[in-house]
């Protein structure tokens, strides 16, 4: 019996649909078309010597069609590309006359999120120097380390963090450098300075992988290290961000992420930039503010890194004060765009929101590869990457995923061949990407002034004699889709607040506290939360410590470590450096202790560690009843 055409155009349509997501011939049309745009213009302004993003601006500025428009919202205030032209130019003469800033120096921006952030950052750009992002969360050592680590003479300094250098340790670590807050008096002098344009040959750069400025990054050991992004990075990840979302005139994202990251720096501003769209700022993230932002900037996409989601859908609904309508969906954003998104709250987001794409990446700062997926449907869900088999085939070999050797936390060798294998679909593994052996800075510029540390992410030999190899430090794991899944970070650091977290640096901290023996830092899985919380397993010099030791040690790394790099929990042991917490070259081990988690157990034994957690200005004993309030989802971290 024939089969109705009602019935069966939408059944044929549905699985056509269902083939070309599977395929992903479409999906991979447009990651292909992306890369094409980004290489056009990488081409483009190497032959014009204008790879400089700032001639981006400067052309849209200029452009009678986007003149006039909106580039950036910012707390009630508005810039049209022309505007925020003028501006730049003020900025860049006032930097350039005022404090001998010369093209191709380094200099240092502690800033949170605001137009002026975008003003000096292009400022500087204009003028051929190179700013150095600063963690407005650090102080102390790691803040002056970041300052030195940077080679700069000039650290602007935003006056909301201008406390931070209240420590004269700070300023006695850096002699040399001119530390100067943009009060609102320097914002004056500023803004009336004439505008001036430098010369072209103030922004000569003859490579892609040149440097455009320093983000800063964890790394796997030790203080944050500056890693070098390169004008190439910075126009394929704004060209790849902007054309697989679609982005163009009309378009308004909202991030509050700190622009100080890359995620927020690149994938968001600069991709607003290379578009001709249009940036709403949020100074910080607050899930009071976060909707009322977008509704009033009239976002069409917003961006996420790691728990945003998730807190905002712990908020209760905001309602109407005059109707009491619920306005969850009362906006206009059509996309949400980040990377962290965990596959348990992905469909939540998009029922409670009514957000009907969800837009997940994968990178890193210092990486020279990155992995895309684009969801508006079922397919894809959770996953920090896609690709088919024209992607494969066309582009897939600058990739792999290879066996680790959990042992040493590094990719496994063949004891026969001595090279790397790879994985089979489905199998987790650590993600490498291809570089060319006889020119590495092409596509991995490393870390400033670092080379150990930039040699560090490189491995050679791994699958043909000469090849070269850039290490993620990130298990993944690819299944036979094409859908590629996050599993894990190798080594010691974790990632918490959506910040990366050294184990060393937290280690060395606590260990300076004078009741403290020894300590061993690493993240652990909390219900209810992404990313891991960091525990402390901690040798006291007294068998238990007293209140008044706990509430010292609270205040010690309340002191000394962001808020998102302060062990939330402390083991208490007899020894740190001895049993399974060790391997046989005396480097402290942490698998076991990961594994353990924090969940108290039910009877303890003669040798049963205790628990402690962070609560207000002490660390207070943690028991079955507050696993009991975490696991009910009763406790915010």
């Amino acid at each position: 019996m024939p089969v109705p055409l009602p019935i069966l155009l939408p059944a044929a349509a549905a699985s056509l649909a269902y083939l070309n997501a599977k395929s992903s011939i479409w999906y991979d049309a447009r990651l292909i078309k992306s890369i094409a745009k980004a290489t056009l213009r990488v081409r483009h302004g190497l032959k014009h010597d204008t790879i400089n993003l700032f001639y981006t601006l400067e052309a849209s500025a200029q452009n009678p069609r986007l003149a006039n428009q909106l580039l950036l919202i910012f707390e009630g205030r508005t810039y049209t590309y022309a505007q925020a032209y003028d501006k730049i130019l003020r900025y860049g003469r006032w930097i350039r006359t005022r404090f001998d800033v010369k093209p191709q120096d380094v200099v240092a921006m502690d800033f949170e999120n605001s137009d002026t952030f975008i003003v000096i950052w292009f400022a500087l750009w204009s003028i051929g120097a190179k700013p150095a992002f600063i963690n407005y969360n650090l102080s102390g050592k790691p803040l002056s380390h970041c300052i030195e680590a940077a080679k700069t003479k000039l650290c602007l300094i935003d006056p909301a963090v201008a406390s931070k250098f209240d420590d004269e340790s700070v300023k006695q670590a850096l002699p040399n450098v001119n530390f100067v807050i943009f009060t609102s008096e320097a914002e004056a002098e500023a803004s009336s300075t004439a505008p001036e344009r430098a010369p072209n040959s103030a922004r000569s750069d003859d490579s892609m992988a040149n440097m455009a400025m320093l983000i800063y990054t964890s790394g796997t050991t030790g203080l944050p290290k500056p890693a070098v992004v390169s004008w190439g990075k910075c126009i394929y990840g704004g060209s790849m961000a902007s054309t697989l979302l679609g982005r163009g005139n009309g378009d308004i994202m909202y991030t509050c992420m700190p622009l100080y990251h890359s995620s927020a720096a690149l994938l968001s501003f600069c991709a607003t930039l290379v578009s001709g769209s249009t940036q709403a700022l949020g100074r910080k993230f607050s899930t009071k503010t976060f909707w009322d932002d977008c509704r009033a900037s009239k976002a069409t996409s917003i961006q996420y890194v790691g728990e945003t989601m998730r807190y905002l859908l712990a908020a209760p609904p905001q309602l109407d004060p005059v109707t009491g309508e619920n306005l969850d969906k009362k906006h206009l954003v059509r996309a949400a765009f980040g990377n962290g998104l965990r596959p348990d709250i992905w469909d939540r987001v998009k029922d409670r929101f009514g957000i009907e794409t969800i837009a997940e990446f994968y990178a890193a700062t210092e990486s020279p590869g990155s992995t895309w997926n684009l969801s508006s449907n079922d397919f894809g869900r959770g996953a920090i990457g896609r690709s088919g088999w024209l992607y494969s085939l066309l582009l897939g070999s600058g990739a792999a995923i290879v066996e680790v050797d959990w042992t040493t936390d590094a990719p496994a060798r063949d004891p026969v061949t001595g090279r790397c294998r790879r994985v089979k679909p489905g199998e987790p593994g650590e993600m490498l990407y291809r570089l060319p052996p006889e020119d590495i800075q092409m596509r991995f510029q490393g870390y400033f002034n670092n080379k150990g540390a930039s040699d560090s992410k490189i491995l050679r030999d791994v699958f043909a004699p000469g090849d070269a190899w850039f290490r993620s430090g990130d298990v993944l794991r690819r299944d036979a889709s094409g859908l590629t899944f996050f599993s894990d970070r190798i080594g010691d650091t974790f990632r918490w607040k959506s910040e990366n977290v050294s184990t060393t640096e937290v280690s060395e901290v606590v260990g300076l506290h004078p009741a403290v023996r020894e300590a061993n830092v690493y993240g652990v899985q909390l219900p209810h939360h992404d990313g891991r919380a960091g525990c402390a397993a901690i040798a006291f010099n007294t068998p238990v410590p007293d209140d008044a030791t706990l509430q010292s040690l609270a205040a010690h790394v309340k002191a000394e470590l962001p808020r998102y790099a302060r062990p939330l929990f402390l083991r208490l042991v007899r020894d740190v450096g001895v049993g399974s917490q060790t391997t046989g070259t005396n480097k402290q081990q942490k698998q076991t202790l990961r594994a353990a988690g924090v969940k108290p157990t039910s009877t303890a034994g003669e040798d049963e560690a205790e628990l402690y957690w962070l609560r207000g200005n002490s660390y207070v004993p943690f028991r079955e009843k507050e696993w009991k309030e975490l696991e009910g989802g009763r406790v915010k971290l």
